[in-house]
């Protein structure tokens, strides 16, 4: 019991101290792609430190929803830190590990976002909020329809049982349902966290922003917790990709040596994944507002073909 809840509190630690480094991983790995020096990859902590003492300039006519979105924001994120596997399926909160439960937490702290953005009554978080609200209306769905075509091979939609029967079974990585369920989670896991080709998270031109518009307003420790929890929701979504789809390394014991290896191999995929992501938001430009529908319902074809491949493909 004790070596479980010690496993936890790593693995929830893990996620919450890594998640910046992960994010300046990324730029450093893009900055250098693009022939610049970039930051370092440590950059995101000090960025964080700094917002955190400085002073909050808050709007006369918000209300207290403005001032409790940073606070949704990170708590979902933390608890989200508490479901997901990072490192092994065998210290996982049973009842907490669903995968639909972990994606309706992430549609909470995007929903009260949302209001953030509204309640200031600035013309650039309406226009934000709303542009976000209909990517998560295209999004949502193909979520959960990428979902079930996992739980049908897993017979669970909890989290530890898909990872144990992909790692149980070598050959399902090769199924082409497998292959076009990881395609379609990618698509709508750049759409969630806020990545090219569907939104810019360095971009500071009003016209083109969508998350950046919604937290246009914030400032000092706010805007902190936001970024924060935006660093650990992109963790936590390469995380699933690696561990959901390429199970190899999660240890499903708690011994120390299969821990340690679940280190080494999160390591490696989370290094890939951002690798990919770099190369990739390197290569592509933002799509316009008005395609992102096409990329998204593209996105719900992959996970629908996905989930009519079982039945056939078996």
């Amino acid at each position: 019991m004790l070596a479980q809840i010690g496993i936890t509190i790593a693995q929830w630690l893990v996620v919450v101290l890594g998640a910046p480094v992960l994010a300046g991983v990324i730029r450093k790995t893009k900055a250098r792609l693009q022939g610049r020096r970039g930051a370092g990859i440590f950059q995101p902590y000090w960025d964080l430190r700094k917002l955190l003492v400085k002073e909050v300039v808050i709007a006369e006519n918000t209300s207290w929803v403005f001032r409790l979105t940073p606070y949704v924001a990170i708590g979902t994120m933390l608890l989200s830190a508490f479901i997901v596997p990072v490192l092994t399926t065998a210290a996982e909160l049973q009842f907490l590990g669903n995968i639909i439960l972990l994606m309706y937490v992430f549609l909470l702290s995007t929903f009260f976002l949302a209001l953030a953005g509204l309640d200031a009554g600035s013309s650039f978080g309406g226009m934000g909020s709303s542009r976000e609200m209909a990517i998560a209306a295209l999004a949502e769905p193909t979520v959960m329809i990428a979902i079930f075509a996992i739980a049908l091979r897993a017979g669970s939609t909890g989290l530890n049982e898909m990872i144990n029967r992909a790692a149980s079974d070598p050959l399902l990585l090769l199924n082409p349902g497998h292959l076009l369920a990881f395609l379609s989670f990618f698509i709508v896991a750049l759409a969630e966290t806020g990545r090219l080709p569907v939104d810019n998270p360095s971009t500071h031109l009003e016209l083109t922003m969508i998350h950046e518009a919604m937290i246009l307003e914030y400032s000092g420790r706010y805007l902190a917790l936001i970024e924060w929890a935006s660093f650990i929701k992109l963790f936590l979504f390469l995380t699933l990709l690696g561990n959901i789809f390429f199970p190899w390394g999660v240890a499903v014991t708690l011994q120390p040596g299969a821990v340690a290896i679940g280190v080494f191999a999160l390591v490696i995929k989370l290094g890939v994944l951002a690798l990919g992501l770099a190369v990739l938001e390197t290569a592509l430009a933002k799509l316009r507002l008005f395609r992102v529908p096409e990329l998204l319902s593209g996105s719900f074809m992959l996970a629908l073909l996905a989930v009519i491949s079982f039945f056939f493909l078996r």
